[in-house]
């Protein structure tokens, strides 16, 4: 079986702009969350948000007309590739682009495009709809301008898995490459939703904090305080390759992927099952898979929404499944300062994964401060951790009972 290896990352979140400027706001602790500005939240109970800050699409090398014609998750997706192919010093030549394809998870599309051209359409009529209106709303369009953007022709993949579409994106991607399909992928999840119906929508299903008097504090991912997760947007993408492929060139390597985990609830549109079964079987796969055992894994970064029922049965999963083993773990959330990035969030958190592996380090689950009685694991509060890892997974979990898991290790060559 062929070996995957991570050779590029990029991003664009609420704490930065590249995965440079992401990995080190994490570290520092540093919080992406504050109030919306994108829209007027008066009759809003949650108005706060992760949204991507100070962003300029010309400066990461998108033209004017290009980014008029594009929707806001489109853009994300572009940019955060780039970054991810310049970090990997990937050439290939015309040949290498047939075995080179991109996947690329999204949750909800261009729904601010979508919004926005339903107002132009009720108050100035249809002849007022943008022309570019469906390719700025459907979801597949943003792996298919990475694809456009960058000649690749192999597969071009655009799962919709919820919250872990991101993770499956990744699972995706990892899967052509070991099955001998592609050489190359670009990997990951876009999103961009903090937009009047997304916010609405997430805020009447009772899904959202209204922490918002203290917008750093609001996301509290497995604290016995969190009252809901915070929206949040934006990229996070992957250069997956062939070990042999990326050991011809030279290419820097920060991790190994080894093996997934993807399994479904099918108990409730959107609670998790009792006691996270579905997230412990997708664990479980997942080790099955990658070959190795509880004990080998040193790291998880989780779910961890900062919802009640998401961080007590993901707790539980990890207990239930890891046993003694379970205290050894570093167990963080990156939501608890970018967001719940929702498509995007298993992409950031996959490359997340990668760099702590590369790295040696952990950040820490800010506004951590008390766990629930039952909860027994070690949230990394307080600031990041140097902790040595060979193996760590990134768990995603959606509505509708999706379950993905993402396992990658330490580089032995």
């Amino acid at each position: 079986m062929r070996r995957v290896v991570v050779t590029g990352v990029g991003a664009v979140t609420p704490v930065g702009n590249s995965a440079e400027e992401t990995w080190e706001s994490l570290l520092a602790g540093k919080s992406g969350i504050a109030a919306i500005t994108h829209f007027d939240t008066e009759k809003f109970s949650t108005k706060l948000a992760g949204e991507v800050k100070n962003f300029d699409s010309e400066d990461k090398g998108l033209s004017k007309k290009d980014a008029k014609r594009l929707d806001r998750f489109e853009i994300f997706a572009i940019t955060a590739a780039l970054e991810a192919v310049a970090d990997a010093k990937l050439e290939l030549s015309e040949s290498e682009k047939e075995r080179a394809g991109v996947s690329v998870g999204v949750g909800f599309g261009g729904i601010r495009s979508f919004e926005d051209n339903t107002d132009l359409l009720l108050t100035k009529g249809p002849r007022r709809v943008s022309p570019f209106m469906v390719t700025q709303m459907i979801p597949n369009m943003g792996p298919a301008y990475i694809s456009m953007h960058l000649g690749f022709k192999g597969p071009q993949s655009c799962p919709v898995a919820a919250c872990a579409s991101g993770t499956y994106g990744v699972i995706d991607a990892f899967r052509y490459i070991r099955e001998g399909v592609t050489d190359v992928m670009i990997a990951g999840g876009a999103e961009a939703a903090v937009t009047p119906m997304g916010v609405a929508g997430f805020m009447n299903m009772r899904a959202l904090s209204k922490r918002n008097d203290e917008p750093e504090k609001a996301s509290r991912p497995f604290d016995k305080d969190r009252d809901g997760f915070i929206p949040a947007e934006g990229a996070g993408m992957l250069v997956l390759e062939e070990l042999e492929h990326a050991q011809k060139r030279g290419a820097k390597i920060y991790a190994e992927v080894v093996g997934y985990g993807a399994t479904s609830d099918a108990h409730h549109i959107t609670q998790p099952a009792p006691r996270g079964e579905g997230g412990r079987r997708a664990m479980e796969m997942a080790l099955r898979v990658s070959g190795i055992t509880p004990e080998d894994v040193d790291y998880i970064n989780a779910h961890g929404t900062s919802t009640p029922f998401n961080d007590r049965f993901e707790t539980m999963a990890i207990q239930d499944l890891f046993g003694d083993h379970a205290k050894n773990l570093k167990v963080n959330s990156t939501k608890s300062m970018v967001g719940h990035m929702l498509g995007a969030a298993g992409g950031v958190e996959a490359l997340v994964v990668a760099l702590s592996i590369y790295h040696q380090k952990v950040h820490q689950t800010a506004n951590f401060e008390e766990g629930e009685e039952e909860f027994h694991l070690d949230y990394v509060a307080g600031g990041a951790q140097s902790h040595p890892i060979k193996y760590a997974l990134s768990n995603s979990l959606g509505f509708g009972g999706v379950n993905g898991v993402v396992v990658m290790k330490k580089f032995e060559d």
